[in-house]
């Protein structure tokens, strides 16, 4: 039997039970999946809880992902990229291996049929979700990324640790409100709250007559899943533009997970079903 769980605060928007739920059930494996909000200051005995109570692994989310890195003996490479981790696997001797599904799921979203070697790609935002969007688009040969930022002086810190970790890669950084035109970018990625939920929700972080002058062939990737189609979305698909929503990630990322903690693969289709159930 796998004993899992999420770990974060608060937890009443998050949907990732319901996915991962649906995710092992379709392995046929007995298994369990907890909801334990964890406020920050709650880090370490919530840490404590799950060694003792023989829990395999567990999911990890906002505001524990970066902290989170302090309490683990190993890490894969794509969390030392994104410097946070968002899935953990406890090992036999109960040590704690940190792994970031974030990246994969980012990748994954992205039709295989889609060709970004040696192009442009803009990005809105640079938190954590911006870093797992670097890090996915170096893997498929991008060779130029703009930033676009409310502050420029904030994201210098991000700026400096993506030059370093992809030398191959252009970076260029500019004020959101001055956006320039983006009709050379090849993809737009939403890496910001803006359009989710609760938060902004009849708003997008472009102008529509930004869209206007896009290129045709630009895809237009929001990572915010809540709601579905985010005004974003809707904004792109009434121009004919290719878009990719954050639902997409978020299952993959999941996906991932189980992978990491049973060994098998679950069926996205049942988790995405599930999803679509619950928004």
């Amino acid at each position: 039997m796998y004993k899992l769980g999420i770990i974060g605060y608060p937890l009443g928007h998050s949907i990732s039970a319901v996915i991962q739920k649906a995710g092992l059930q379709s392995i046929g494996e007995d298994c369990t999946y907890d909801v334990l909000e964890t406020p920050p200051e709650d880090l370490i005995s919530r840490i404590k809880y799950l060694k003792t109570n023989d829990y395999q692994g567990f999911n990890v989310t906002i505001p524990l992902k970066v902290p989170m890195s302090l309490f683990l003996d190993d890490i894969d490479d794509y969390a030392n990229i994104a410097g946070c981790v968002n899935t953990v696997k406890i090992m036999q001797d109960k040590s704690f291996f940190g792994y970031n599904t974030d990246i994969y799921g980012f990748k994954k979203a992205i039709p295989s049929t889609v060709d970004l070697k040696g192009k442009n790609a803009s990005i809105l935002g640079t938190g954590g979700a911006a870093r797992a969007a670097v890090a996915g688009l170096s893997e498929l040969g991008i060779a130029e990324i703009d930033f676009y930022t409310r502050n420029i002086l904030n994201s210098q810190q991000v700026l400096n640790y993506v030059r370093t970790q992809f030398p191959k890669i252009s970076f260029n950084v500019y004020q959101i409100q001055n956006i320039r035109s983006l009709e050379n970018t090849s993809i737009v990625i939403n890496a910001t709250p803006i359009g989710m939920k609760g938060f902004m929700a009849d708003q997008m972080p472009l102008e529509r007559a930004d869209l206007d002058k896009l290129n045709p062939h630009t895809i237009v990737y929001d990572i915010v899943y809540n709601p579905i189609k985010t005004v974003l979305i809707q904004e792109a698909q009434k121009r004919g533009l290719v878009t990719i929503g954050g639902l997409d990630m978020l299952i993959y990322q999941a996906e991932r997970a189980i992978e990491i903690w049973t060994g098998k693969k679950p069926d996205t289709k049942a988790m995405k079903i599930a999803a679509l159930e619950t928004l």
